[in-house]
């Protein structure tokens, strides 16, 4: 195996090629060696422009047209899943359980021997046991170059022991001087918190004093409102009061001999009247004259019928005697 790997090795392949510089040409412009690459694409035909209808589509050798090629496998695809679906839906028996097996079974009125069957029988071979393939060696590149070596001799390389010495010392140092420093800093903040602390307390205090006071004169001006309010409203009402006595008695003496003339007045012009006189004068009086009024006016039309009958009578004994015609009556 080692005298393989030291041959793998020795013939492995190597590919060296000289660089070479890569050729310059002007941009945007025809190449003169014939061929069809165009540096400018305002002169490429596989540029499309102006209208997208009538563009020209260029022959192509290289294979089939991909959309006929998607157009075919699309209807593969579908053949196939119609093919699936047609067996999933087909009826199939269930599987054998275990130690049993399906066989083809004549289930005619009546057998036939079954002739054209093809005989089958087992028959085994044995083989050398698979020998794996080795694994492919290690690819190494070919030696290249010249080793170079460096001699360091004792005492030319520091000395971790006396050269760390410092370095742990102001490490040591920076990390106390740091400790001490967040020590404090804690200290000092655990103080200001206690200030600060002992300060909300005060202020507290003081605002809860505050506001008992601001609350104690409130009630206090509130007290006071009320007192003067009801002060004024019994000064209003004693005056009220005072006001009615003084009127009360200004009335009493001034209708003392103002109700007699009153009355006086008021059955001279006839407010004071006597209900039969006034029932006689308003009711029977009117009732009376419209009766006497009805019968002189029948009175009337009476005497007013007679003078025309009367009238009637002359003028016709009249014409009978002036003309000399015999009377009907």
């Amino acid at each position: 195996m080692t005298a393989f790997l030291a041959q793998a090795q020795s013939e492995a392949y190597t590919f060296t090629s000289r660089p070479r510089p890569v050729p310059l040409r002007a941009p945007y412009r025809q190449p003169d060696d014939g061929s069809d690459r165009f540096g400018n694409i305002m002169y490429d035909r596989r540029v499309v422009r102006g209208n997208t209808y009538a563009q020209h589509l260029q022959p192509t050798s290289a294979g089939p047209d991909p959309v006929e090629l998607q157009r075919q496998q699309e209807s593969r695809r579908r053949a196939l899943a119609r093919k699936r679906a047609k067996a999933a839906l087909r009826p199939f028996s269930p599987e054998p359980v275990e130690g049993r097996k399906h066989v083809d079974v004549q289930t005619e009125l009546y057998l036939e021997e079954l002739s054209g069957r093809v005989q089958e029988r087992d028959w085994g071979c044995q083989t050398d046991a698979f020998l794996d393939r080795p694994a492919s060696p290690l690819f190494i590149p070919a030696k290249s170059g010249r080793d170079a070596t460096t001699q360091i001799l004792p005492g030319e390389l520091f000395d971790f022991e006396v050269e760390v010495r410092p370095l742990v010392e102001v490490l040591v140092g920076k990390t106390v001087e740091q400790s001490l420093l967040e020590v404090m800093e804690e200290e000092e903040l655990a103080s200001l918190r206690a200030q600060q602390r002992a300060f909300l307390e005060l202020r507290n205090a003081e605002r809860a004093e505050a506001q008992r006071l601001h609350e104690q004169d409130r009630r206090l001006r509130a007290e006071k409102d009320r007192r003067r309010r009801q002060q004024q409203e019994v000064v209003a009402q004693e005056k009220e009061v005072a006001d009615k006595v003084a009127a009360r008695a200004f009335a009493k003496r001034y209708l003392g001999d103002l109700i007699p003339a009153v009355f006086s007045t008021l059955r001279d012009t006839g407010y004071f009247y006597d209900p039969v006189e006034r029932d006689v004068e308003n009711a029977f009086m009117p009732w009376l004259m419209n009766a006497v009024e009805a019968e002189l006016q029948k009175a009337l039309e009476a005497r007013a019928l007679l003078d025309s009958i009367i009238r009637d009578v002359a003028a016709r004994r009249e014409r009978s005697y002036g003309g000399g015609e015999p009377s009907e009556s």
